[in-house]
């Protein structure tokens, strides 16, 4: 089965059948690829993502999985078409690569899963990070990055099948967008990004266009961002996964609302914490 290489979205004809007829059209599809991770010539995980910005990918799921604990761990990064589909490798500082074979992720990650792969409870369900103290964000920031973020979603735009991660500055102005069919994918490549820039993780806040789940949450605390907002619903262990990390969890964010579950203080530019 032939991949597309590096283009996240190819375009299918198809029939639209409606109450008022059908019409034949041709439309924008996103892709999902396999992706590989190779750490020093040694496969860990094959994720399903999209591809594009996979070098972001690459060095986020280091970052935010605990495999790194910098990006100036990774000497040289490499991205690899093959006729089954990607492969990153990457060449880590000698010493800074924990023993990946008491971590191994066995299975294929599948494009709505961060977890597959993991093979015992404890390796699923890790301990969060502690988060620092974080900004002041006022709450009508999260309402003005909610309005601004599709404009910066091209493949979204185009296809209407993946989910976005943007880093917001404290006014609620995105400064950087990672896209992916996967949702922590997504997340991972906004992690990588801001890191290979050296950009900042904690003067801002995450938003998320998906529902706010355990291992978005757990990835954020692993990079130190304080405030999450999400355009769906949390979980319950999204939630207690938060208040242990001390990270403010917001989630159904709509225009003109949203909902604070731990940490709201945060949200408040009056309040010091």
């Amino acid at each position: 089965m032939p991949f597309p290489g590096l283009d996240p979205q190819r375009r299918f004809g198809g029939e639209r059948w409606s109450l008022a007829g059908h019409e034949d059209r041709i439309d924008a599809i996103a892709e999902e690829t396999p992706v590989a991770l190779i750490y020093d010539g040694i496969p860990h995980v094959v994720m399903m993502a999209s591809p594009q910005d996979l070098e972001d990918f690459a060095v986020g799921f280091s970052l935010s999985e605990g495999l790194l604990d910098s990006v100036d761990d990774v000497e040289a990064l490499q991205v690899e078409v093959h006729p089954e589909g990607m492969a990153v490798q990457l060449a880590c500082r000698p010493g800074a690569l924990p023993d990946l074979s008491a971590r191994r992720r066995n299975l294929t990650g599948r494009t709505g899963c961060g977890l597959c792969g993991a093979e015992s409870l404890a390796q699923a369900v890790r301990a969060p990070r502690r988060v620092g103290a974080g900004p002041q964000i006022e709450p009508d920031a999260l309402q003005r990055a909610l309005e601004r973020l599709p404009a910066m979603q091209p493949l979204n735009a185009a296809t209407g099948a993946v989910h976005a991660a943007a880093w917001c500055a404290p006014d609620g102005l995105p400064l950087t967008v990672r896209e992916d069919v996967g949702r922590h994918n997504a997340l991972d490549k906004l992690i990588g990004a801001r890191a290979r820039g050296a950009a900042d993780l904690q003067q801002g806040f995450l938003l998320l266009t998906s529902r706010a789940s355990y291992e978005l949450v757990l990835k954020a605390s692993m990079v130190g961002i304080t405030v999450v907002a999400a355009v769906s619903a949390p979980t319950g262990l999204a939630i207690r996964i938060a208040g242990e990390a001390g990270i403010t969890l917001a989630a159904f964010l709509r225009t003109g609302r949203h909902t604070v579950y731990t940490r709201p203080e945060r949200l408040h530019a009056t309040v010091t914490l």
